[in-house]
């Protein structure tokens, strides 16, 4: 097969770490996997603990070009591997193959992530990567908006009152204007 990303180098039979099988890119260095084959292997070995002592390239590949899966013809599409990061892997639906560019194995594992390759391209995955980053968006313009202290002391207050059984009354106490006024 020729390699998908450089489109100079061919895909030679290899393996992760001596553990799984993949095809290696002659010319970029780049990673094809099976998530089969992946799969398998994580079910043999569920306790395996990937190497501590992380080799992590300078900076990690992130194609930002559509990449085409190498067996089956096909464009494949990019997933977020965590709200924290914003570095793409490329998987084929077709096929059921991931794309690693040079580096982004490390980079899995330096986020902690991999032993969840496989599930790295489910929806429920991807869900969660969004609501997260969505999450912290929000918490950073709170940040700006009213400054990280007070932030800190209305978040705390908001967490306090969720737990109040008046949480109605205290709320309609704080929004009237003039909560000891009999006008409505």
């Amino acid at each position: 097969m020729n390699c998908t990303s450089c489109n100079n180098g061919f895909l030679k039979p290899s393996s992760i770490e001596g553990q799984f099988p993949a095809h290696t890119c002659t010319d970029c260095g780049g990673n094809w996997i099976l998530i089969e084959d992946y799969a398998a292997w994580l079910t043999l070995n569920p306790d395996y603990q990937f190497s501590e002592n992380i080799k992590i390239e300078p900076e990690a590949e992130d194609t930002k070009k559509a990449l085409i899966c190498p067996a089956s013809g096909a464009i494949m599409r990019k997933f977020r591997i965590s709200a924290s990061n914003q570095h793409r892997v490329d998987h084929s639906s077709a096929v059921g193959g991931i794309w690693l560019d040079r580096g982004e194995w490390e980079l899995l594992k330096a986020e902690g992530l991999a032993g969840s390759l496989n599930a790295i391209v489910t929806n429920q995955w991807q869900s969660k990567i969004r609501e997260n980053s969505a999450e912290q968006t929000f918490s950073n313009l709170y940040k700006d908006k009213f400054g990280i202290d007070s932030y800190e002391k209305v978040k705390e207050f908001r967490a306090w009152l969720n737990e109040q059984p008046q949480q109605a009354e205290l709320k309609a106490y704080l929004l009237a204007e003039d909560p000891y006024s009999a006008e409505v």
